[in-house]
């Protein structure tokens, strides 16, 4: 079947009007192309939408104290409460699966416009009091100097770490910045280090810039917090959802403040696990799209194949009788057909798989040309997989358009075909 004169025969057949050959092919080209595209356009959506979130750990959840909607033993609906600094060791105590808890303290933000003040300068941005692992829940590149630490955070050191926007806004060109002091609300800090960041965990890149980082316990003694807590940043293990885990943490904090164990209203929360599925599960339904349309499109190219191939054994009758005659098996004939239409479709497909792929390029060379940081669009690609499963449809595809005519052919019988003219 693979032999010289087989591939001879085939190329022969194929190039004998070769711009019928060509005409039919492009549907087939065209069909791959859409699906190459289309899978490459979701990809680089997601790949943008996952800049977004700036490389923070998902399998987190923001948890904040609200007021309850139910009265409980004695105490009347609508009491406002605090999360207290306790709260936190009693999440890592009882609940099983997590890997960070972080207590945060904030200015500015929700809680209202701080001041920040550097000689004449001032800014109005948002103030953290963080523990060190919060590095590790929304990562940030230290640009120099270095981020917060265990020691800061039991020595009560008055220390920050302020984003690039920070720095942009308080400092000249020319200014050395670690070592500098900064006030915040009248307290002064010394800056240690700066960090950028990629996202904004879904928010504005230019905001997660304009931000600024003291140590936890200093925050608090600073600002006058006491042991209170403003919201937490949980996040669970490789080996548990946060989503699965949030019931029992907030079981934990129900049980400490005492409030109802039916009160949902409660204990606010922002589940980043949960929203994060609920993209990815979007672009799986995109794939799914772009796999039915790609598929339909292709389709209507292998008719078109299979159509010129009724054609083409229509033609090559006289042929088929006289091979017959020779003693050609119907397996030898039917084999024939098939291996040249799937020779066009492989041929077809490869062609739109490169010049998708030449497209993919110029759309990934231009946007490297740009800023991409602020766009919603990032490095449009397909992976092998992608290419193998366009191959197999390719084969499969090739096999189908081929059948009906490989059939119609076999059922020529030797005299009738010497017989037609």
């Amino acid at each position: 079947m693979f032999s010289r004169d087989t591939w001879n025969e085939i190329l022969e057949s194929l190039s004998a009007n070769w711009f019928r050959t060509l005409m039919t092919s492009f549907g087939v080209l065209w069909g791959i192309f859409i699906l190459v595209i289309l899978l490459a356009a979701g990809k680089g959506l997601e790949n943008g939408i996952k800049q977004g979130f700036g490389g923070m750990a998902t399998n987190s959840m923001f948890m904040w104290a609200q007021s309850t909607s139910k009265s409980y033993k004695g105490m009347p609906k609508g009491r406002s409460y605090n999360f207290k600094k306790g709260d936190v060791q009693a999440i890592k105590d009882n609940v099983n699966g997590l890997r960070f808890v972080s207590p945060r303290n904030q200015l500015g933000g929700f809680g209202g416009n701080n001041n920040v003040v550097r000689g004449l300068k001032s800014g109005a941005f948002n103030v953290y009091g963080d523990y060190p692992e919060i590095i590790n829940q929304q990562p940030m590149n230290i640009t120099s100097g270095r981020f917060l630490n265990q020691n800061d955070l039991k020595e009560k050191r008055k220390v920050a770490v302020i984003g690039e926007s920070v720095k942009s806004t308080m400092y000249d060109a020319h200014e050395e910045v670690l070592g500098s002091y900064i006030k915040v609300n009248g307290v002064n800090f010394q800056v240690i280090g700066t960090y950028s960041k990629k996202g904004g965990g879904g928010g504005s890149v230019e905001e997660a810039q304009k931000e600024i980082y003291v140590p936890f316990t200093t925050f608090s003694q600073a600002f006058n917090m006491g042991d209170v807590v403003g919201w937490m940043a949980i996040t669970a293990d490789d080996n548990h959802s946060i989503t699965s885990l949030k019931s029992e943490v907030f079981n934990v904090i129900k049980k400490r403040h005492n409030i109802d164990p039916k009160d949902d209203r409660a204990v606010g929360n922002f589940d980043l696990y949960q929203e994060f599925n609920k993209i990815t599960g979007l672009f799986t339904a995109l794939n799914a799209v772009a796999y039915f349309v790609g598929v339909l499109v292709l389709l209507s190219g292998i008719i078109g194949i299979s159509n010129i191939m009724l054609i083409v054994v229509k033609e090559r009758t006289n042929e088929i009788g006289v091979r017959r005659a020779l003693g050609a098996t119907p397996g030898t004939i039917r084999g024939q057909i098939l291996m040249e239409s799937i020779v066009l479709t492989i041929i077809s497909g490869m062609a739109g798989i490169i010049f998708a792929t030449l497209v993919l390029w110029g759309v990934n060379t231009l946007l490297d040309s740009i800023d991409s940081s602020k766009m919603m669009f990032v490095n449009p690609s397909v992976n092998i997989g992608v290419i193998i499963i366009a191959l197999l449809i390719l084969v499969i595809s090739g096999l189908l358009a081929g059948l009906i005519p490989a059939q119609n052919a076999i059922r020529i019988k030797p005299v009738d075909a010497l017989r037609t003219e």
